[in-house]
């Protein structure tokens, strides 16, 4: 399977992320991709198999996903502090790719009706999907 993890800011979320699905998911390729360098860094230190930077990277890397993961936010455009491009948002919401996206009420994008839960057990429900489709 492979797994693309695209995250922004700081790349928190998808290091946490990635660190997770090795530990419990062995032998899924990661690609990593963030918005920005600092998110990309981190996401590749955590154990990202491969990974890169920026808006064309997002939209071809989504073409070759059999998942993709990461905050609700990449896929709403102007998203996370700006960082998330509309070419962006669309290329993920396009991809045939099953989508896991976390739930995080955060610039001014605030998800209804969704328990609201540590970081930590957002990425556990979260590997738990992804285990789920490795298994399929």
């Amino acid at each position: 399977m492979n797994l693309l993890v695209i995250d922004a800011q700081g790349g928190g979320l998808g290091k946490q992320l990635i660190a997770a699905v090795r530990a419990g998911c062995p032998g899924v390729h990661i690609t990593a991709v963030g918005a920005n360098s600092a998110a990309t860094s981190a996401m590749l230190k955590a154990g990202a198999d491969e990974a890169a930077t920026g808006e064309n990277a997002v939209v071809v890397c989504s073409r070759n996903a059999d998942v993709i993961a990461g905050p609700i936010g990449i896929v709403i455009a102007d998203a996370l502090l700006g960082e998330i491009t509309p070419k962006m948002a669309q290329a993920v919401a396009q991809s045939s790719a099953r989508r896991i996206l976390i739930p995080i009420n955060h610039c001014s994008n605030i998800v209804v009706g969704v328990e609201d839960l540590s970081m930590a057990r957002l990425v556990r429900c979260a590997v738990a999907e992804i285990d789920k489709l490795c298994k399929a």
